[in-house]
């Protein structure tokens, strides 16, 4: 049986607890966390070289599969990409989950001595998570706490392949950029053509008149960690936005009204 223990931080703006599983430390979320994080993330530089990536991104977010696929390619693809974060000391958001794309890539990131946070909710830790927890663990409580704290944490995001829960999230990272809630990267690491049925959708969505070009350059994509991060580390957004960045947290904070 593991242990847990708990510590409360009631002078914290965000009331959670802490717990230990498995050597990892776990924060659980018990409201909505509509205020500032305690870190401030902030983009910088927007240059060309790899060596710029770790000052532009200090954390990334990665949406993967809690299954690992029919192909080796795709456990490949996490671990590569995991082996990148480290190379470039960039830390890691994920999922929480141990076990599929979720767990190789975080376990590499881990071993290589970045800090690995992972966020789920409260129901998905029995299934997601194996014997043991990979890193941080922020606990919440439900899948829109999930997707709001993964992207409070990260400076970009990128997706490997995975199913309905991991295209829901990238599609609404790339949905919160078109509003303009965010300026963060959003990439498609496309491991053996996995994601080209998805980006011809998007080229037909524009063929038809229901997306912008513009908005379609939010959408970048490569078949390999080094190019898509490249790719991530030039991104400038250029689309028409539908409202700034500063509006919508105006009216997160409730000084505008619905």
């Amino acid at each position: 049986m593991e242990h847990l223990s708990f510590s409360n931080h009631s002078n914290s703006p965000v009331d959670h607890c802490q717990l230990h599983i498995g050597g990892a430390r776990i924060s659980v979320m018990d409201n909505h966390m509509n205020g500032d994080h305690n870190e401030t993330r902030t983009g910088t530089s927007f240059g060309n070289h790899d060596h710029n990536l770790a000052k532009r991104f200090k954390r990334i977010c990665v949406f993967c599969g809690s299954k690992a696929g029919n192909k080796s390619v795709f456990s490949q693809a996490a671990t590569q990409l995991g082996q990148e974060l480290v190379d470039r000391k960039i830390e890691l958001v994920y999922g929480g989950g141990s076990i599929g794309l979720m767990g190789l890539i975080s376990k590499t990131v881990f071993e290589g001595g970045c800090r690995v946070i992972g966020v789920i909710p409260r129901a998905l830790t029995s299934h997601q998570m194996a014997d043991k927890a990979i890193g941080e663990m922020m606990v919440v409580a439900d899948m829109h706490e999930r997707k709001a704290e993964m992207a409070r944490q990260a400076d970009a995001f990128i997706a490997l392949p995975g199913g309905f829960g991991t295209m829901e999230e990238v599609l609404e990272m790339i949905t919160w950029a078109q509003l303009g809630i965010h300026d963060k990267p959003v990439g498609l690491l496309n491991v053996d053509g996995y994601y080209d049925p998805l980006l011809k959708l998007f080229d037909k969505s524009v063929e038809e008149g229901f997306m912008k070009t513009g908005a379609r350059q939010i959408v970048l994509a490569a078949s390999t960690p080094k190019e898509l991060l490249t790719k991530m580390q030039d991104y400038v957004p250029v689309h028409d936005k539908v409202a700034s960045r500063q509006s919508w947290e105006i009216q997160q904070l409730g000084f505008l009204s619905a």
